[in-house]
């Protein structure tokens, strides 16, 4: 390894093939992507001279790349051990029912259409509560796709780019019907799970049909705590879902608590009307439904849900793989409830977090 000291006493050490992999001079100067190919440097490649010349760290090597030049305010920047900030990183305030409607964040549409500003502090309440709702839209389903394209693309699911949530006729989806929606997140049976969702009220004058939310997150910690080795039971455990129509036949595995590198609740995966059969062995089944019950009984405990009755106008928007939603039984009969809903990945929504944290 090569050791560097800067004069505020900070010392950091570089071993030596993780310098030659971030020469500045192997990545293509426009998609600064790496060109250098590892393969191509000896094991036994070692400094033959090492400098500080300017604020430039140089070392030539015994073997390839013969030379490199790293900048110190980079390195000090990037010193391995140290994880590389990230705009996008917003730490989850977890919530309960104290949280309350009026607690969750309200931002205006037009603000969020005109302004980077307030889109960058509407997206970033939304990471930190994975809930928020956007006042004054437009009463057409556009309103909605414009405001989740300041984004990035729409997902495309088997619902194509956006579904409408109403009653109707041979539905192929409990969402579609007048019934009462336990709280569930969405598509556990796609291979990726969508990550936010967007709900845009275009009418709901029914009796009946409020919202629920829950943030999972408060659940699994409450869950860990209570029951530990049941939590770890089902972070290791996948367990199937379906989705099956005359169009498709989706299948997927997911464990329904996903933890970080760090053990922390990163997600969930919770839908107990469109879980397949549980396949498990049987000493796992006799393990896993009770920690299955356990948290689905926390899950519906009134403690965590916030309840709201969406207007039209507003949108709500949620990390599905972190709040699950669900809403109440209403009456179709008694006047017309109409939500148009579309999906964008967690993923596309981080990176605009990010250049907007560049901008």
């Amino acid at each position: 390894m090569v050791q560097v000291s800067w004069n505020d006493g900070l010392d950091a050490v570089f071993p030596y093939i993780w310098l030659i992999d971030n020469d500045p001079a192997g990545f293509h100067p426009d998609t600064k992507e790496r060109a250098f190919d590892l393969t191509t440097v000896s094991d036994d490649t070692v400094p033959t001279d090492v400098q500080i010349v300017g604020n430039t760290l140089s070392v030539s090597w015994s073997g390839t790349p013969g030379q490199s030049e790293l900048d110190l305010d980079w390195l000090r920047e990037h010193r391995p051990g140290q994880r590389r900030a990230d705009p996008a990183i917003v730490a989850a305030e977890t919530w309960r029912s104290d949280l309350g409607a009026d607690g969750v964040p309200r931002w205006r549409a037009e603000d969020i259409a005109t302004s980077d500003e307030a889109l960058k502090g509407w997206m970033t309440d939304t990471r930190k509560y994975g809930l928020s709702i956007i006042e004054g839209l437009d009463d057409n389903a556009d309103a909605g796709w414009k405001i989740a394209a300041r984004i990035a693309y729409l997902r495309i699911t088997n619902f194509g780019d956006g579904f409408e949530v109403k009653s109707m006729p041979n539905p192929t989806n409990l969402a579609f019907t007048a019934l009462a929606l336990p709280l569930h997140t969405d598509l556990p049976y796609q291979e990726c799970p969508p990550g936010y969702q967007f709900l845009h009220c275009i009418a709901n004058e029914a009796e009946g049909g409020e919202s629920v939310f829950c943030d999972g997150f408060a659940v699994a910690e409450d869950f860990k705590a209570r029951h530990p080795e049941q939590f770890d039971l089902l972070t290791r455990v996948a367990i199937p879902f379906r989705y099956h129509d005359d169009k498709d036949d989706i299948r997927s595995r997911h464990p329904i608590l996903v933890t970080d590198t760090d053990g922390e609740i990163a997600e969930i995966c919770f839908n107990a009307h469109i879980g397949d059969v549980v396949d498990l062995e049987p000493e796992q089944l006799v393990a896993f439904y009770p920690a299955y019950l356990n948290l689905m009984r926390l899950i519906r405990d009134p403690s965590y849900a916030v309840s709201l009755k969406l207007r039209a106008g507003e949108m709500v928007v949620f990390d599905n793989r972190r709040v699950l939603h669900g809403r109440s039984a209403f009456n179709p009969d008694s006047g017309f409830r109409h939500l148009h809903g579309c999906y964008v990945d967690r993923g596309d929504f981080d990176s605009k977090l990010r250049l907007l944290g560049r901008a």
